[in-house]
């Protein structure tokens, strides 16, 4: 059965949440006290691991309202659930008039040992007279053949069954009384028709046991509507709700422990470690009983260690860890180390961060839960998974959720980084009002506190998916990213040489801020090239970045490259252009403020962006390159040819070339790592 959707009433801040659709995975996103928690509860409660349950109106029943509102039938969780084949046919074998019943809705009160059940589009209970007359009108005539052939007293039994028989099925009005009644008659034909030696045409017999079998369809169908109810709930899977999960002791005393489980007296602690010893594949009474071949008991632990370590490197992207279980006499140490660092220290679990004890017990707890116990087809309820892990970590434990769990996954967040930006239909949106109490929208809507994870999700996902790709040239600003686009595209559209299509511009936002973007992507171990003007922050940019290692300086490339001969001592992106061209530009974009005022540039000055800056300060404006570069653009649209003169497009095209260059040798030296990679 596979949960579809839910309705969560009269139970603490919801008076009623709404229809809240359910997909696979199912993210509830709320600010802080928004009633995330008791949607999670409200569902647990039809259906807890634990065992089914009595609600405590006092407890539960929402505190702004009159206590004698609450009564024992009050609803509390109404759910929808669709079945597969496999559970049609055996639902339609328990109770034949939901053979093609799809869906099945669920919910519970506030009290009763029971939860209620319907069935969607189930076929009404009824008989269609028109052909109930026709086949009662054929048996009858045959009937009365029957009785004329035979001699008394059977002909007048054969008579008497009929004419019973005719006044029982004529009422249809109660079912249950026309069923019990027609079952009667016709078994009352039978006998009359056995001790008379006489058999009815075989197709008035065939109509007998079809009358027959609706008989005992409508006579047994309370019955098996029963047991369709009963077998539904059975089957639904169990809710396992988790707001706070175990930490796993790092340091167990294996003696202590077995003893514990002789005695069938386990501690919470016991239950723990018993999880991480099935995921490990470790037998604590079989590692005990070896305490006097140390040999054999190593062979295992290792064989455990390498197990577990091969789990958590593949989930725990943040750092490559390492899993080994230490044996001393009857204590056993989990211990933790990270075997990138020089000296390889191991750590005891107790010790290491909140974010890993949090992840590795949220590991081991599942993977032992899932595999063949009790949380194998259980329905999991989290709230607020991963609050101590790190931004990136957040993102690891959604695929997490995604590829190593079959379960339905709810769970409740209000972290930007835990929101399926590529599954935003997934997302339930929880609100709060005074009066309404706590509500849901299966579409991202509300207040700005709670859709602001959602957008800062979304602005983080734009950002990587517009700027960020497995080649990156890292440009200083948006304009240069406009110019460099607007005319790479022209010249590949002419036959020219333009930038690779395989390459992805990164706006920086300044030279200042270079080294922090080339050591984003570098992190994210992506192919990285950067280009510079030709300047003096420029040139810190290019000293910083190869001090830090960050990047080599092979991968830097500088605007100058695009000169022939003996290139300028400083260049910007614009420089590339013809000057008089920019200056018409500037004067076109700033026409309003220059009405009435001479521009005046000083040719002394390298850099035309520069000359145009300092020119307009002289007047008293402020110069912004985005306005002439978005003039261009226009321009590019209309007219590209009168923008892009053959000079232009030379210089262009060597730049191009000169970058291209530079992500072919990465590709060819395999990546732009300046150092090996630690395997």
């Amino acid at each position: 059965m596979q949960l579809k959707s839910f309705r969560a009433r009269n139970f603490r801040s919801i008076n009623d949440s709404g229809e809240i659709l359910v997909s696979r995975i199912t993210s509830l996103l709320g600010r802080n006290e928004s009633g995330k928690s008791n949607l999670l509860k409200a569902l647990h409660s039809l259906n807890p691991v634990e065992g089914f349950q009595a609600l405590s109106p006092i407890k539960d029943f929402p505190r702004d309202r009159k206590l004698d509102e609450c009564s024992d039938t009050t609803p509390v969780v109404e759910s929808s659930w669709t079945l597969s084949k496999l559970e049609q046919q055996q639902l339609g074998k328990i109770f034949p008039r939901a053979a093609e019943v799809t869906t099945v809705r669920v919910g519970r009160r506030y009290k009763g040992e029971t939860r209620w059940v319907t069935f969607d589009d189930l076929p009404p209970l009824e008989i269609d007279d028109k052909w109930l007359k026709s086949k009662v009108r054929k048996l009858l005539a045959a009937l009365d053949t029957a009785a004329e052939e035979c001699d008394e007293p059977h002909s007048e039994a054969i008579k008497t069954a009929a004419s019973n028989f005719d006044s029982a099925i004529a009422q249809t009005d109660d079912l249950q009384e026309w069923a019990s009644n027609s079952g009667t008659g016709i078994a009352a034909l039978e006998k009359a028709l056995v001790a008379a030696s006489k058999e009815l045409p075989e197709a008035i017999d065939d109509s007998v046991t079809e009358m027959d079998q609706l008989v005992k369809q409508i006579a047994g169908d309370e019955k098996a509507h029963t047991a369709g109810r009963n077998w539904i709930v059975a089957q639904m899977p169990k809710f396992m709700y988790l707001a706070d999960y175990p930490e796993l002791e790092g340091h167990q005393n294996l003696a202590e422990y077995n003893q514990r489980q002789q005695k069938n007296s386990p501690t919470d602690e016991d239950r723990y470690f018993a999880k991480l010893c099935k995921v490990a594949g470790m037998d604590p009474k079989s590692l005990q009983d070896l305490v006097n071949d140390p040999e054999t008991r190593n062979q295992l632990v290792n064989r455990a260690s390498a197990v577990v370590t091969k789990e958590i490197r593949r989930l725990w992207s943040d750092r490559s860890l390492k899993v080994r279980f230490n044996l001393d006499g009857n204590f056993m140490d989990t211990l933790i180390s990270d075997p990138t660092s020089v000296y390889d220290v191991e750590v005891n679990l107790n010790e290491r961060s909140r974010g890993f004890q949090w992840f590795f017990a949220f590991y081991i707890s599942f993977s032992a839960d899932t595999n063949g116990d009790v949380a194998e087809d259980a329905i999991l309820l989290l709230d607020e998974p991963g609050l101590y892990l790190h931004a990136k970590s957040q993102s690891d434990l959604l695929n997490h959720f995604r590829d190593d769990f079959g379960n339905q996954i709810l769970y409740s967040t209000h972290s930007p980084f835990m929101v399926p930006t590529g599954q935003l239909d997934s997302i339930r949106t929880v609100s709060i009002g005074e009066k309404a109490g706590t509500t849901v929208t299966n579409d991202p809507s509300g207040d700005s506190r709670t859709l602001f994870p959602i957008q800062a999700a979304l602005g983080y996902s734009l950002a990587q998916s517009l700027f960020v790709g497995p080649n990156n040239l890292v440009v200083e600003g948006i304009t240069d990213y406009w110019m460099l686009s607007s005319i790479s595209e022209y010249l590949a559209d002419q036959g020219k040489t333009g930038l690779s299509p395989e390459v992805t511009m990164t706006p920086a936002g300044g030279a200042q801020k270079v080294s922090y973007m080339v050591a984003l992507l570098s992190s994210e171990e992506l192919n990285v090239v950067v280009l510079l003007d030709e300047e003096k922050d420029s040139r810190t940019t290019r000293d910083d970045l190869t001090k830090s290692k960050l990047i080599s300086d092979r991968n830097i490339v500088f605007v100058t490259e695009a000169f022939d001969g003996n290139p300028p001592g400083e260049a910007d992106i614009e420089d590339l252009l013809d000057p008089k061209f920019y200056e018409e530009l500037v004067r076109e974009s700033y026409a309003k403020e220059l009405k009435g005022k001479k521009l005046a540039l000083n040719d002394n000055i390298p850099r035309i962006a520069k000359r145009v800056e300092l020119a307009l300060a002289d007047l008293g404006i402020e110069f912004h390159k985005t306005r002439p570069t978005r003039l261009l653009l226009t321009k590019m649209s209309n007219d590209a040819d009168a923008v892009v003169t053959e000079e232009t497009a030379n210089k262009f095209e060597k730049l191009y070339e000169g970058i291209n260059a530079r992500f072919q040798q990465i590709k060819e030296r395999g990546g732009n790592r300046l150092t090996p990679k630690i395997k």
